[in-house]
């Protein structure tokens, strides 16, 4: 029973961010065509209004962009921490077996582009973006395997889930230890505190998950103003929450259920629509062709097949971890080109690595093309695999 519940939780995960990737996308087309037109000036006033209130000791006045960036992601990441936590508990990530193939790929997945993008802008300003071509869209990677169907083996498909899972908890722990800035030990003290309460709860049985949110807010606030991205905050309380291997539905299921839809189709679209504004320029154009441009070219196309498909080699071979029930060395290959698709994470990152707008920008117009190519790349070649075995 508790094996059909869990699949039950996947299927409607899949289902959500099958759709959620295609809004996804039409948020994109939607920005970049306001982004080129004569209402440009007017959606970056709107982005730049300042919101919020401030005095000696509340500071909450903030760029509806910053809002976007560093508020509406906290609950991004919110989810993606409950998720990760669920996978650890109960789900493919939840014995060494199921773990070992998908974590270690998502590593190698990470550690390859990291270091094309370095070798290639080693020496130059842009240097500090080596994390960008790391991280893979579970929206929109999902979205293309899943368009496939049954022409891919399920095992495929919740391979590619949990890989994409361990490279979003990657992300994290390079956001918190990479591109935070002035540590406030104060602050961090207050958030300990908020965060002390939250696991008082958790070994006090607190069943109701929303009552986690209210210190949850504290420790966001506590964590914005500490140095550290606010963003980690989601995820520091997504771990508090009580769950269980059990077929009866716990805490965390019962919040990761009710995020998902709010995250996936009006949160990540409005972050994409907020994010992909971007006024064509000629030196963006140049941009591509740049260290910067080419660094997150090959490593979100190239490094990431590359890293997951010799780290699979090195576990088969060695025996240490078999691929995924039904699958093959293309459908590896496959999936390595489906999580270089890094949009949504490749964008954040982006826009914490450069201070020079004109950066953030070139970076972006990378991200969103080569997560096009190797989204498109891996839908045709698992389409003409499965073609082939029948």
């Amino acid at each position: 029973m508790n094996s059909n519940i869990n699949l039950n939780v996947f299927k409607d995960f899949v289902k959500s961010n099958n759709f959620g990737g295609i809004l996804l996308f039409l948020c994109v087309i939607l920005s970049l065509a306001v982004a080129n037109s004569p209402l440009a000036q007017q959606l970056q006033d709107v982005l730049d209004t300042l919101i919020g209130f401030e005095n000696e000791n509340v500071h909450l006045n903030y760029t509806v962009s910053m809002w976007i960036n560093d508020g509406l992601m906290a609950v991004f990441f919110l989810l993606v921490g409950l998720e990760i936590k669920r996978e650890v508990v109960e789900g493919e990530l939840s014995s060494p077996k199921k773990a070992l193939l998908p974590i270690l790929c998502a590593i190698g997945g990470a550690l390859v582009p990291a270091a094309i993008f370095t070798m290639l802008n080693a020496g130059y300003e842009t240097s500090s973006g080596w994390a960008i071509p790391m991280a893979t869209d579970i929206a929109f990677a999902l979205a293309v395997i899943s368009l496939l169907d049954k022409r891919v083996p399920v095992s495929l498909k919740i391979f590619l889930a949990a890989l994409a899972i361990v490279d979003d908890l990657i992300a994290i722990l390079v956001i918190a230890f990479f591109y935070s800035s002035g540590i406030e030990i104060a602050y961090m003290g207050y958030a300990a505190a908020f965060m002390a309460v939250l696991v008082i709860m958790n070994r006090r049985n607190v069943k109701n998950p929303y009552l986690y949110l209210i210190p949850g807010v504290f420790v966001w606030y506590f964590v914005h103003h500490s140095g550290i991205h606010a963003t980690i905050a989601g995820v520091m309380v997504a771990m508090t929450l009580p769950t269980n291997d059990t077929a009866v539905e716990s805490p965390l299921e019962r919040l990761e259920h009710a995020l998902v839809k709010p995250v996936n189709f009006l949160i990540i679209p409005i972050f994409a629509f907020a994010n992909t504004n971007i006024t064509m320029q000629a030196e963006m154009l140049h941009g591509l062709t740049s260290p910067l441009g080419l660094g997150i070219f090959f490593g979100l196309l190239a490094g990431k097949p590359i890293g997951i498909f010799v780290t699979s080699w090195i576990c088969k071979r060695t025996g240490i971890a078999s691929l995924p029930e039904g699958s093959n060395w293309m459908h590896i290959v496959g999936v390595g080109l489906l999580a270089g698709i890094g949009f949504t994470m490749s964008i954040f990152i982006s826009i914490l690595s450069f201070n020079n707008p004109l950066f953030v920008s070139e970076a972006k117009l990378s991200v969103l093309l080569t997560s096009v190519i190797a989204g498109t790349a891996g839908f045709m070649l698992l389409k003409a695999n499965s073609k082939k075995s029948r």
